[in-house]
């Protein structure tokens, strides 16, 4: 009898244990509901230059002081926003699109240079990928979107424990605002809307199953079980031989 209930002890143990690993495995939890976004119409986006931002820029008919000639890594925006070119020193471009960044500094040329032409690119748009996709990490955006299909085949696509109807996406809106967007992967209405789109700075998780939170859950829990019993197993041995 108390051999049994010291079974049912120890499941009891386990499970409550399980279940407490299981929740904290799970990244990006929230007690407000995070809704699936219903098919909208496709937004246009421009990304808007931030700090530490690096950008390629040309000046057409000038390439003397073309400061991306002067820096093969990109003029980097410092944390007040401003860059530093010839002539006109330091410039603001931080909340500027590339475009608009572009026109502005043509005019404060126009002082110095003859018709000046400017192209503005940010070198390091990027995007963030976490959870069960085989090669979590930075993907590199060369264009002002991309969409959530080819950032997870370029991560080497999701794992077997992929949750696939709970892909989240989190977005900052340049305030330091985040939200947060729920992705059902499996879903053909979904992969049709502009939802599916993400924005440099996003960040894209991938929630594991629940089997996937539960056997990590298991091992943390029953680990320091394993260890007691290889290093009682000699001396167990032992005894054994002994007798």
């Amino acid at each position: 009898m108390k051999k049994n209930l010291l079974i049912i002890l120890f499941f009891i143990v386990t499970f409550t244990a399980c279940n407490q690993g299981r929740s904290d495995y799970e990244l990006l939890q929230s007690q407000d509901i995070v809704k699936s976004e219903e098919k909208k119409k496709l937004e246009k986006i421009e990304y808007k230059i931030v700090t530490q931002d690096r950008l390629s820029i040309v000046i057409y008919q000038y390439p003397e002081i073309t400061p991306t000639k002067m820096n093969e890594k990109g003029i980097l925006v410092d944390s007040q926003g401003y860059i530093s070119l010839p002539l006109i020193h330091r410039v603001k471009v931080a909340g500027y699109t590339q475009c608009d960044a572009a026109r502005m500094i043509e005019k404060k040329y126009k002082k110095y240079l003859t018709e000046p032409a400017l192209n503005i690119e940010v070198m390091n748009k990027r995007a963030y990928i976490l959870g069960e996709v085989k090669k979590a990490g930075i993907i590199r955006l060369e264009n002002e979107t991309m969409s959530v299909i080819q950032a997870v085949a370029s991560a080497g696509g999701l794992t077997d424990s992929a949750q696939r109807d709970r892909v989240f996406i989190i977005t900052h809106d340049g305030n330091n605002n985040m939200s947060m967007r729920r992705i059902d992967l499996t879903s053909f209405t979904v992969l049709q809307s502009s939802n599916l789109l993400i924005k440099p700075n996003d960040i894209i998780y991938v929630q594991p199953n629940k089997w996937k939170s539960f056997r990590v859950a298991s091992d943390d829990f029953t680990s320091p079980f394993e260890t007691i019993a290889r290093i009682a197993a000699p001396f167990v041995t032992l005894k054994y031989l002994s007798e």
